[in-house]
This record gives C-alpha cells, sequence and structure tokens, in this order.
C-alpha cells in the first residue's frame, strides 16, 4: 500500500524556522515527483513546492520563494520541506502529495497520492 507519512509540524513563532519531512513507502519513490500543499483554515489548497524527477527543477509559490526549500533523499525515500523565516500566513495543514508527469505549474488536482498532514502553526 501507498503511504506518505509527514512528520515535523508544530507551533512556531513568527521568524522562525521548521523542517518537515515525509517518509513514502509502497512506490518507486525516485520515479515520481513530490510536493508539499498547504491548506490553510478556510481556504482551498495550495501547492506549496515540487521537485520533480527530471533534473534538478523545482517549483515555488510565489508566497514562498526564498524562504522555503524543498528536497528529497531517494535514497531514504523521503520528502523534506526546510521553512524559514514563517509567518502568521503559513499557518495550515501541510500534505505531502505524489504524482507522476506532474505539469509545471502544477496544481493540487495533479498528485495522486496523499499522507495525512501535519499541522503548521505561526503564532506569538
Amino acid at each position: 500500500d501507498v503511504q506518505l507519512v509527514e512528520s515535523g509540524g508544530g507551533l512556531v513563532q513568527p521568524g522562525g524556522s521548521l523542517r518537515l519531512s515525509c517518509a513514502a513507502s509502497g512506490f518507486s519513490f525516485s520515479s515520481v515527483d513530490m510536493s508539499w500543499v498547504r491548506q490553510a483554515p478556510g481556504k482551498e489548497r495550495e501547492v506549496v513546492a515540487v521537485i520533480y524527477i527530471w533534473g534538478p527543477r523545482t517549483y515555488y509559490a510565489d508566497s514562498v520563494k526564498g524562504r522555503f526549500t524543498i528536497s528529497r533523499d531517494n535514497a531514504k525515500n523521503t520528502l523534506y520541506l526546510q521553512m524559514n523565516s514563517l509567518t502568521p500566513e503559513d499557518t495550515g495543514v501541510y500534505y505531502c502529495a505524489a504524482g507522476r508527469w506532474v505539469p509545471y505549474p502544477p496544481a493540487p488536482a495533479h498528485f495522486e497520492y496523499w499522507g495525512q498532514g501535519t499541522q503548521v502553526t505561526v503564532s506569538s
């Protein structure tokens, strides 16, 4: 069975940092595009970052460019999201998602597999 298990969320003060992890199993991790998608309270899901299997190409939402970094370790079947300079607008549930042949720019509908999400709350 496909499993995506996120970890690393929590409560952080504005300006702080968090690192999210996503452990993947049940599929060929190195053969799919991986992403982080977040959903803020009362808002639709938003693709925050994608890392593609072809070359080092990545996608970032404008709202996180320069602050977030997505990376993957294919040997460990793990996806990461380093989040710096967090603001209250970054609050939400962060989902790890996987898809094949994800277009650029991406949308949530392009991803087949989803984790359960991890809560990130940025507040003083």
